[in-house]
């Protein structure tokens, strides 16, 4: 996960692409994006004590975490499956915050890895129609 901190450097990052006018709109989208998921950490760090908190049990964490994975999986592959329809516009969003879920220093290997997977993939669900 991203901290308030990190996400404010990636809102900066976009904000310094703000050069050309087709591409300031984008880029200044996204980084209204990383400013709103800042503030979304940091609204989270002070109202912890509002949000819903899971039990401390074990088991049920347990089982949780594999019913929250399970649920990933299948979103996952129905974005997949309608990969090809979705606007390229949000398929850019898209793989932009799946390649930054996680530990930053794997964002650029991660980056790769999911573009090279869309490619081989990119067809699938015409040869399946």
């Amino acid at each position: 996960m991203f901290t308030a901190q990190q996400y404010r450097a990636k809102a900066a990052e976009f904000r310094a692409f703000l050069i050309s006018p087709k591409e300031t709109r984008e880029f200044r989208d996204l980084e209204q994006t990383y400013t709103t998921l800042a503030e979304n950490e940091e609204w989270m760090a002070v109202h912890l004590d509002k949000t819903i908190q899971r039990r401390k049990n074990s088991e049920n964490r347990t089982a949780l975490a594999e019913e929250e994975e399970q649920i990933l999986k299948c979103l996952g592959a129905a974005v997949l499956m309608r990969w090809n329809t979705v606007p390229t516009k949000l398929q850019r969003e898209l793989f932009d915050c799946a390649s930054t879920i996680g530990d930053l220093q794997q964002t650029t290997p991660l980056k790769g890895q999911i573009a090279r997977f869309l490619h081989n993939h990119k067809n699938d669900q015409q040869k399946s129609d």
